[in-house]
């Protein structure tokens, strides 16, 4: 079974106003970062779901509208068009995949191999995917490099046998999120986003770690990026699973519940992965601060965002195909969440559990481009 209780990563530098018009269920939109730069380039990196935190994919640039000072721009004018994500941003996942006494000897490691490769190959097209292993010994073994073939390297695992029998999973969590974070520093592009996905038959036996020392690894890293865990033996506690799991937990006590384990977290991780949009249009303004709106239209309901910024110096001759100039010097930095927006944890209905509803945004200072340096405003985020 699936537990949830919610993510929260998805926050923005922008000041983002959920607006859902009456009537309808309306869309959430939540700014990530946006972008302003001559010779009237706008661009806005922001993820689309439903109310009830479904992830809205495959919208074309006519399913967007825009809005300078609350009136609407001219596709024709603005020629706004929805670039490659790829030129902005990045995301990273990685795999920690339990290879302790109880898997390897267990007779089903056809099967795990199956389903990693499944995950693999279902991920691979939206995110770069990483496969290490652990077993009772205090350190992670790569097997697959982030963007490597996943499923060329865990066709090796046949063969491979623990260094130690015993679990490490707590000190394996730890150390995933310090790969994964520092992959995350040194990312060519200034939007970084990354999960950590962990198989396990059991619990943690070697001790090296405590549940403790995981809780403070994970608070530590706050919203930098998703955590999931499949858990599927006779060992498996769903409760101690869901502490890492933060994101997302399948527990099973059932062996043959494997392969559906890594279906259902890859199915959330695709889903997810399709919410994101980089819109891109030419601003007709050409001088002073402006509030410019983007109302995203899907399955009959919509919902806007908004954040101001300066067009002083803006003139003609603007491509909307050019990079935007998202700051590489201050990368997208999460704010921390409030506990007011950490709902409980619940069962997971038919068709994945909601998501946690996105936090609050902060406003960048309008000019060239946007950062979440200290410059950035505290902002909030309304539902109408």
């Amino acid at each position: 079974m699936l537990k949830q209780p919610g993510i929260g990563l998805f926050i923005g530098l922008g000041s983002a106003f959920l607006i859902a018009p009456a009537g309808c269920a309306g869309l959430k939109l939540q700014t990530v970062d946006h972008s302003v730069h001559k010779p009237s380039n706008v661009a806005v990196y922001f993820t689309v779901e439903t109310r009830n935190g479904q992830p809205v994919a495959n919208l074309t640039p006519q399913d967007f509208r825009i809005y300078e000072d609350r009136q609407p721009v001219s596709i024709l004018e603005s020629k706004q068009t929805i670039l490659n994500p790829e030129v902005a941003a990045i995301h990273y996942t990685l795999l920690l995949i339990d290879m302790s006494g109880s898997v390897v000897d267990s007779g089903d490691m056809p099967t795990l191999i199956q389903a990693a490769s499944t995950f693999g190959d279902r991920v691979g097209p939206y995110q770069k995917v990483a496969v290490y292993t652990f077993d009772g010994s205090p350190h992670l073994t790569g097997v697959v490099p982030f963007g490597g073939n996943v499923r060329a390297g865990v066709a090796s695992l046949g063969n491979r046998r623990p260094r130690d029998p015993s679990t490490n999973l707590n000190g394996a969590v730890i150390e995933g999120v310090r790969v994964l974070s520092q992959q995350m520093e040194h990312a060519p592009v200034p939007l970084r986003f990354g999960t950590l996905v962990v198989f396990t038959d059991g619990t943690d036996r070697a001790h090296r770690a405590s549940e403790d020392d995981v809780v403070k690894t994970l608070d530590a890293a706050g919203p930098a990026f998703d955590t999931y865990v499949i858990g599927a033996g006779q060992e498996v506690d769903s409760k101690q699973l869901s502490r890492i799991g933060r994101s997302g937990t399948f527990a099973s006590q059932n062996r043959a519940d494997v392969q559906k384990g890594f279906d259902e977290i890859s199915a959330r991780i695709e889903a997810a992965s399709k919410k994101y949009y980089l819109l891109s249009y030419c601003s007709p303004s050409r001088a002073g601060e402006h509030e410019v709106e983007v109302e995203a239209n899907a399955q009959g309901s919509s919902g806007r965002l908004a954040y101001r910024f300066n067009a002083n110096g803006f003139g003609p001759n603007c491509d909307p195909n050019t990079k935007p100039a998202f700051d590489m010097k201050h990368p997208r930095a999460p704010l921390p969440e409030a506990a007011s927006e950490r709902p409980a944890q619940h069962q997971a209905q038919q068709g994945g559990p909601p998501l946690r509803p996105a936090r609050a945004a902060s406003p960048a200072p309008a000019g060239t481009r946007s950062a979440s340096g200290s410059r950035a405003q505290r902002g909030s985020a309304a539902t109408i």
